[in-house]
């Protein structure tokens, strides 16, 4: 296998896991419906042992509190489509199908500055990881989709 295929799988494969993480939230937020989300959360909390007096735990608890049926609904299918949209690339990719790049580019860096506003709005070193890994895929496969361009000419 050449090194560019191993890429592409290895791209293809971080692609599945963020689809899989996708529709693990979209199932998380369906069984949330018709619950108390707060109650939920303390659980959660005094499970893993995290200080309930911390003010960002707080926050997220009175956040949760407010959420709506139809909110937690979205959030739901919001994560489902987004993880469909990943599993196509993710598939493209594995196969080796130049539409696979092709989407994988488009949808990729359409998210960019979306990536960008957040960074900036709330800056996190996961945040800034995740933006220079899909920076770095959009680049690599736009590299391959020239290089095979300029091979066939």
């Amino acid at each position: 296998m050449k090194t560019s295929d191993k890429v592409l799988r290895v791209i293809a494969v971080f692609k599945f896991l963020k689809s899989a993480m996708l529709i693990a939230l979209g199932v998380g937020a369906f069984r949330l419906l018709h619950k108390d989300v707060r109650e939920i959360l303390e659980h959660i909390t005094e499970a893993l042992r995290i200080d309930p007096g911390n003010r960002f735990v707080d926050a997220v608890l009175m956040k949760a509190e407010l959420l709506r049926p139809e909110q937690i609904k979205r959030l739901g299918l919001g994560s489902f489509l987004y993880a469909a949209l990943f599993l196509a690339e993710g598939t493209g990719l594995w196969l080796r199908k130049p539409w696979g790049e092709w989407l994988t580019v488009i949808i990729t860096s359409s998210l960019i500055p979306v990536e960008i506003y957040e960074i900036y709005r709330h800056p996190g070193w996961v945040k800034a990881g995740v933006f220079v890994v899909n920076v770095a895929i959009v680049g690599y496969l736009i590299y391959q989709i020239r290089s095979r361009r300029e091979m066939s000419e």
